[in-house]
């Protein structure tokens, strides 16, 4: 099982002075809309969400079917399989939304009580 691209979804209370923020560390947004409180940045393959007034806390976000630049897969382990495995493992789903195919996403949390999101776009 391959859980698609990874990156965190940050949590923030002022957008653009994490925008600000990140740009020094060479990150550049390539997605989003501030004015609608979020912003994806990315710096090589490296991505981070910034989202302002939506989550409580920050998120782990898998993306099946996409590379690390967002780009769509030929191949990849459909959201809903993923899903399936994991909750055959003893794993409790939390939130799950979409339909049999296409874009859907699910989402749990780990021993730590960290948000895990499966978000899948294609």
């Amino acid at each position: 099982m391959h859980p698609g691209a990874f990156s965190v979804s940050l949590a923030v209370k002022d957008i653009e002075a994490s925008r600000t923020f990140y740009g020094h560390l060479g990150f550049e947004p390539f997605a989003g809309d501030a004015a609608q409180g979020w912003l994806m940045l990315r710096n090589g393959d490296h991505v981070i969400g910034l989202f302002q007034g939506m989550f409580e806390r920050n998120i782990l976000t898998f993306n099946p079917g996409w590379d690390q630049q967002a780009a769509a897969l030929d191949q990849f382990t459909d959201v809903r399989q993923i899903r399936e495995r994991l909750r055959e493992a003893g794993l409790e789903i939390l939130q799950e939304a979409g339909g049999d195919d296409g874009p859907a996403s699910f989402a749990l949390v780990d021993p730590d009580g960290n948000p895990v999101l499966f978000d899948q776009h294609v």
